[in-house]
This record gives C-alpha cells, sequence and structure tokens, in this order.
C-alpha cells in the first residue's frame, strides 16, 4: 500500500499541474478568440473558410495591440490619445474608473517605481507574527507628512488567491526586504506555504558584501 500511495502521489503531480495550465490556457485563448466577433459577419475566418481556428483570436489581439502601440508612440499618435483622454475625462464615472486603472498599469508597467519590485516581511496581525507582503510603492505627500517617518505602501495578499488583499502603510524600519524574487514570493503565497523558495545564502551575504563601499 505504501508504493501504491507513493506512485499515486508522483501521478497526480505530473498530471494535475498539467491539467491546470491546460485549462488556463484553454480559457485564456477562448476568451481571447472572441475578439473575433468585433468583425463583421461576412469577415470573420468561420464564414470565410468555413470551420473555426482555435487561437485566431489570440494573434488577432496581440496585432490590435501591437499596431495601437505603433500608433500611441509616435507624436501623431499621442495628441489623438490625449484627446480621448480628454473626452473621457469630462464623463464623471468614466473618468473615475479610466484614471484610476491607467495610475496602476502605468504604476506595474514602469521600469523606474517600487511597485511589485520587492517582497518584504512584516509583523502582521500582531508583533511576533510575520507574514509576506509586497511593496507597491514610498507614500508621499500627506500621510508622511502626518506620520513624521518614513512610511512604504505595501500589499499583503490572500491565500491562495492573491489578485485579492489589502494594504497597509507602515513605517519602513518596521519592514524586512527579503532576498527572494516577486515571482518566488507569489507562488509561496499561492501553494499556502508549501512551496518555498530556496536561498543561497553565501551568496546573498556575498552579494551585499561586494555592494558595500
Amino acid at each position: 500500500m505504501g508504493i501504491l500511495k507513493r506512485y499515486l502521489i508522483a501521478g497526480i503531480l505530473v498530471w494535475v499541474p498539467l491539467g491546470v495550465t491546460f485549462f488556463i490556457i484553454k480559457f485564456l485563448i477562448n476568451l481571447m478568440d472572441r475578439t473575433l466577433l468585433l468583425l463583421p459577419a461576412k469577415y470573420q475566418p468561420e464564414t470565410l473558410i468555413g470551420f473555426t481556428i482555435p487561437g485566431l483570436g489570440v494573434v488577432l489581439s496581440v496585432f490590435v495591440v501591437l499596431v495601437t502601440g505603433m500608433i500611441a508612440a509616435n507624436l501623431f499618435g499621442r495628441q489623438l490619445v490625449a484627446i480621448w483622454e480628454s473626452l473621457l475625462n469630462r464623463i464623471p464615472l468614466v473618468r473615475s474608473i479610466y484614471t484610476g486603472v491607467k495610475q496602476v498599469i502605468e504604476t506595474l508597467f514602469s521600469t523606474a517605481g517600487d511597485s511589485f519590485r520587492n517582497v518584504l516581511l512584516i509583523q502582521y496581525p500582531r508583533e511576533g507574527i510575520y507574514t509576506l507582503a509586497f511593496q507597491t510603492g514610498k507614500t508621499v505627500g500627506e500621510v508622511q507628512d502626518k506620520t513624521g517617518e518614513e512610511v512604504v505602501t505595501v500589499f499583503v495578499p490572500t491565500t491562495p488567491n492573491p489578485t485579492s488583499g489589502f494594504i497597509l502603510i507602515i513605517p519602513k524600519k518596521d519592514t524586512i526586504k527579503l532576498d527572494m524574487a516577486v515571482d518566488d514570493g507569489l507562488k509561496m503565497v499561492i501553494s499556502l506555504g508549501v512551496v518555498v523558495p530556496e536561498w543561497d545564502k553565501a551568496g546573498a551575504e556575498t552579494l551585499v558584501e561586494s555592494t558595500k563601499p
């Protein structure tokens, strides 16, 4: 029975990740294939060739995003985007949603910012208990001024779904910066702490010593 149990677990470890990956990719492809419905009925591939080609919507989506980026990157395109955004900013509800989403996207894709660049260890919900958090930025403005000390904004994800969670504004001195990558931190959260990234302590200490003046 022990041998059968070991083989059964080994088989699960092979098939479950493959199955979950397959269904997630299939869901994303089916979702993006719906972009083909934006085309007039007579120009849709199913009408032209008589059958459906899975994944063609992915190609169309990538093409549309790429062309949009090429247009928006030049001077004329930036002027069009500015006009479009000025129109959206005149609509009360749309203005709030569009501006908020745009700021979040710009922050996440910025290479110069601190958003989701560091994995931190903080004491929460009380002293002596630690949890993983992701730094989302350096808090400035009114919060920084009224606290009287250097604080940072961190995102504490829930597990196993890291897309939900809450933010905390805590003193920077109360955070511990970890060497693990953001991807490894997310894996640890999703796996309920089962998947712990490897840490080369000697290598990390050598790197710290080499960066000292």
